[in-house]
């Protein structure tokens, strides 16, 4: 499980270096194979290879002739990336998933538990305080039943 917000520095090729504390992990897991693609939120998302091949099973299977599933299948397996984590630790972000994320210099890697979500530091920042804003305790009547019963 991948979790806790690290900020970190791209360096001048556009390499991410992942945490040590995350490193033995992803060489367990998934030899240090990984996939990048684009999150929904302009964010990127960063899978452990064999995670990624459980979303894309389940993104090929959506119907191809639901519009909203088209869109998720074109975005979240068009912009599937295959990188490896090398022997110190990096991982090569191609230029298109940077522009596409408007990632430069200050970045943060966000543990998702199975999964990296990777932001623009300005852009984490203000969208963490915006999401803080609005929820509110008044939003809590409205929770799913798969989050009724989360207790935190």
């Amino acid at each position: 499980m991948f979790r806790g917000v690290n900020s970190i520095n791209l360096d001048e090729k556009g390499r991410l270096a992942i945490p040590t504390r995350y490193r033995a992990e992803l060489q367990e897991c998934c030899e240090r194979q990984l996939v990048l693609t684009v999150g929904l939120d302009r964010c990127l998302m960063l899978y452990p290879f064999p995670e990624w091949e459980d979303i894309e099973r389940k993104l090929v299977k959506l119907p191809s002739l639901n519009k909203q599933a088209k869109r998720l299948q074109r975005l979240l397996i068009g912009h599937a990336t295959e990188c490896e984590m090398d022997s110190q630790g990096r991982v090569l972000i191609a230029e298109p998933l940077r522009k596409f994320a408007n990632l430069d210099k200050r970045v943060v890697l966000t543990g998702q538990g199975n999964k990296f979500e990777i932001w623009d530091e300005d852009v984490w920042n203000r969208s963490r305080d915006e999401w803080l804003e609005e929820e509110g305790v008044e939003d809590l009547d409205d929770l799913s039943p798969e989050l009724e019963s989360l207790s935190f």
